[in-house]
């Protein structure tokens, strides 16, 4: 038992560590994907390549003057960006990342805590994590913080509503919300994948995973053109930073489930290994986000709910009904 605790925590602490450092990687390689598809440089000054931009970005962030506006709720105002954190990571624990392997004659999972109700423990999560921009833009004395704050209610919110439906057929199909039974059932090859056989629900929930992790062209909520910058308006410092981690951390998150429920998971892809295939199953629905960023315009508010209430939402439905449908015959 002893032991079982301890691998837990160690395993833990890894993702926390692996997954902060992926995240702080991810905004220099964004910078360098859109300046690239902009024709432009990107970080060019600090080290090779502007590599060390990252090194920069951190002593900013840990040296800043990390102040709390007057006429803030102090206690709000403090702990609403380590909500977003916390919870984007809390999320990753039902995750397996990688396949079993052993180190030094004992069979590693790389799965820090395997719920048999793992994809609803995930979802749960990241839908936990709305309270951090929401409380942090109403914690405010600032209009801007509270437009963004109340834009997070109506877009996380919504769109909680489309992820949980559109993954509601997958798991129909297994019969579990176990994410590791998820990998199995689709370890016959890539015409085994979900994807093939729920090619609607996967479209569904990577429109939802866009809204959800605030990315173009829903960053309604933190939109600098319209509201200076939403619920972070005021932040400052390393508070403002575990805004931007946490976004980050739910992008390789809905990376890996997405990974995972349709794209046969970390089972082996031809000749590549599974922990190789995964991998490069999520570096790819990372890069696309990033891609999608330089190519779509933001929406608007109302056109987001549109979009959402009136038409993601009944395909969502009429998908769940096809396949019970398809089931029961």
């Amino acid at each position: 038992m002893d032991g079982y605790i301890i691998g837990t925590i160690i395993k833990a602490v890894l993702v926390l560590a692996i997954i902060s450092a992926l995240a702080g990687f991810g905004t220099y390689i964004e910078r360098k994907i859109l300046a690239f598809m902009q024709r432009r440089l990107g970080p060019m000054h600090v080290g090779p390549y502007g590599i060390l931009q990252l090194a920069a970005d951190g002593i900013k962030l840990f040296t800043k003057e990390d102040f709390i506006p007057s006429g803030s709720n102090r206690l709000i105002f403090l702990v609403a960006p380590i909500v977003t954190a916390a919870t984007a990571f809390i999320a990753l624990a039902a995750v397996p990342l990688l396949p079993e392997f052993e180190l030094f004659g004992m069979t590693v999972r790389p799965i820090v805590a395997d719920l048999n109700i793992g994809i609803l423990f995930v979802l749960g999560m990241m839908a936990a994590g709305l309270y951090g921009p929401l409380l942090a833009g109403m914690s405010q004395r600032n209009k801007w913080g509270l437009i963004g704050s109340a834009r997070t209610a109506i877009q996380f919110l919504s769109y909680e509503v489309v992820t949980g439906l559109s993954i509601l057929a997958p798991i129909m199909i297994v019969g579990s919300l176990s994410l590791i039974d998820f990998n199995n059932y689709q370890s016959g090859g890539m015409s085994n994948w979900l994807i093939w056989k729920q090619p609607l629900a996967f479209i569904l929930f990577l429109i939802a995973g866009f809204a959800e992790t605030n990315r173009t062209p829903f960053d309604l909520i933190e939109h600098e053109a319209e509201v200076v910058s939403g619920y972070a308006t005021e932040y400052s410092g390393m508070r403002w930073g575990m805004f931007f981690i946490g976004e980050y951390a739910n992008m390789i998150t809905i990376g890996f489930i997405a990974a995972i429920v349709f794209a046969g998971g970390f089972n082996e892809w031809g000749i590549l290994p599974g922990g190789i295939a995964i991998v490069l199953k999520v570096s790819f629905f990372f890069f696309l986000m990033l891609w999608v960023r330089a190519s779509w315009p933001h929406i608007r508010p109302d056109q987001l709910m549109w979009l959402c209430w009136k038409v993601l939402m009944p395909l969502a439905v009429i998908n769940v009904a096809v396949t019970g449908f398809v089931m029961m015959v």
